[in-house]
């Protein structure tokens, strides 16, 4: 007799980099960015556009403003809500 034997595979997901643009400056540590999605309609395919706000945990010293366009990164929770980092200000 043989054993069938079923080899499982870890899938790590990569995590995600969003571009989007400062709406709020909340504190020192704190920034809010909007993400905009587009995506076309499945039938009609129509361009539809979606947003999210993030709350993004900033550890880079610099000046960020409202309308600032950045990078962000998802990681390791920094709070309840908080769960994106600052990456860098496209330019």
């Amino acid at each position: 007799m043989t054993k069938k034997t079923t080899e499982t595979k870890e899938v790590i997901a990569q995590p995600k980099k969003l571009q989007g643009v400062i709406v709020n400056v909340i504190d020192d540590s704190t920034i809010k960015v909007r993400v905009e999605i587009k995506f076309a309609h499945p039938l009609y395919k129509k361009i539809i556009k979606k947003h999210k706000n993030y709350l993004v945990h900033k550890k880079i010293e610099g000046e960020f403003v409202k309308g600032d366009i950045v990078w962000i990164l998802e990681g390791k929770p920094v709070s309840k809500n908080k769960k994106f980092y600052l990456v860098e200000k496209v330019k």
